[in-house]
């Protein structure tokens, strides 16, 4: 409707501007044709007055004219300008004895503002000035033309507002139909997709965008919901831990081996703090990426997180130097963290950290194991959340299953890639290889 009103609007505005242009044009017309008149008619005058000719009373009833002496005094006018003072009007120019324009100042019948064309005839004492007077044009000097113009604007804005009703109607009926459709969708039914018009126009690309949307949309809850079973999953299993020896230690006390008993409750409670803090790690890298970033140097970064905890295997670093990029320095130590953490509990006796520059663009880390490797087939599966291969479990029981998840977020972050391939050794492991742009 909104847009239906704003066609007729801007169709009655240009055919105002055009009726506009048109009347102005006529009004143009008749100033002319008038100054031809009475041009005519104090022409005529300056004839008789060479002629000698002149009577006090000239020309017919309908004209304005008046002859006036150099002195000032009227010695002859129409009938219509008889008894009136002379007309005040600039004389010619010196070199010129006519002269033509508009005054709105002088005393004449039929108007405040009138067309003076002024002649002036003779030298001398015997000067004498013509002056022809007729009313200036109004705003609408042909009334017909103005009605004729005025049933051509209503009328074609009437056809307009119709064609533009009929076509705009027929351009938003899918628009209705999407937003229709758009409001019977809910959270529960998210399968639903609206309907594509046959013709690839702007309200058709919308509905293929907005079914594209809905296709994101509905990989996104389905993802969170499997996320949100697969956490109760994860949490059931420590919590139920942590009952099982509270109420053997409640049920009979005298027998418990209190250390041992609180050493397994620290163990679960640790496990419970370590997948709270990679689910607030996931969270907070999917609420927002713009996290601060600075110049890090991930040599020194890697030797510091090696350093500062205890590995089962023996961890090498190899560098060819200071590797640095522009990154969140937390971030990228929670990465290298979780990779070299993963590679320590599937490695047989040793790791290995190699990193290096791929030209000005481009930094490389690559972890690699000795362990017994993954699949081709399960190596993009094990970036899953809380995915765990089955040959791997008894080896992976200190992971949250997140790790790897959360390594590659970090790297995607940062506009870098982290996939895992073979060993360029041909021997058994793994290797991991982050590239991150420098």
């Amino acid at each position: 409707m909104r847009v239906t009103l704003t066609a007729v609007l801007v169709a009655l505005v240009l055919f105002l501007t055009m009726s506009g242009l048109v009347l102005a044009g006529a009004r143009e017309q008749t100033t002319s044709d008038r100054l031809r008149n009475i041009s005519m008619d104090g022409r005529r005058v300056t004839v008789a007055i060479n002629a000698g000719t002149l009577s006090r009373e000239i020309g017919g009833s309908g004209e304005l004219l008046q002859v006036v002496d150099r002195r000032g005094r009227v010695i002859a006018a129409s009938p219509r300008m008889r008894g009136r003072p002379p007309v005040e009007f600039p004389p010619p120019g010196p070199l010129d004895d006519r002269r033509q324009g508009r005054s709105c100042d002088i005393d004449a019948p039929g108007g405040r503002c009138h067309l003076v064309v002024e002649y002036r005839v003779g030298m001398g004492a015997s000067t004498k000035f013509v002056f022809a007077l007729t009313n200036e044009p109004g705003l609408v000097p042909q009334p017909k033309l103005a009605l004729l113009l005025l049933l051509g604007a209503l009328a074609g804005t009437g056809i307009v507002g119709y064609g533009t009703w009929r076509s705009v109607g027929r351009t938003l009926r899918p628009v209705d139909e999407i937003r229709r459709e758009l409001d019977e969708i809910t959270a529960t039914d998210l399968q639903r997709r609206v309907p594509e018009p046959s013709r690839r126009d702007e309200v058709g690309l919308l509905a293929t965008s907005i079914n594209a949307t809905l296709d994101r949309l509905e990989q996104a809850v389905a993802r969170q919901r499997a996320f949100v079973v697969d956490v109760s999953h994860e949490l059931r299993s420590p919590l139920a831990a942590l009952r099982m020896e509270l109420e053997l230690a409640l049920s009979a006390p005298d027998d418990t081996d209190l250390p041992e008993t609180l050493r397994a409750i620290l163990s679960n409670t640790d496990r419970l703090t370590a997948v709270v803090d990679d689910l607030l790690a996931l969270a907070r890298l999917e609420a927002d990426r713009n996290f601060p970033r600075e110049l890090v140097d991930l040599t020194e970064l890697t030797d510091q997180e090696v350093l500062r905890r205890p590995l089962r295997t023996q961890v090498t670093v190899l560098a060819e130097g200071a590797v640095t990029v522009h990154g969140g320095r937390g971030e990228l130590a929670r990465l290298l963290t979780n990779l070299i953490d993963n590679a320590d509990r599937h490695a047989a006796s040793e790791v290995t950290v190699i990193l290096r520059t791929e030209g000005p663009s481009a930094a490389v880390i690559e972890i690699i194991d000795d362990g017994t490797g993954i699949a081709p087939e399960d190596r993009e599966r094990v970036f899953e959340r809380f995915a765990r291969l089955a040959e791997g479990r008894h080896r992976d029981a200190g992971g949250t299953g997140l790790g790897l998840a959360i390594s590659r977020d970090i790297a995607v972050a940062h506009r870098g890639t982290l996939f895992l391939t073979d060993r360029l050794d041909g021997a058994p492991g793994a290797r991991f290889v982050v590239r991150l742009p420098r």
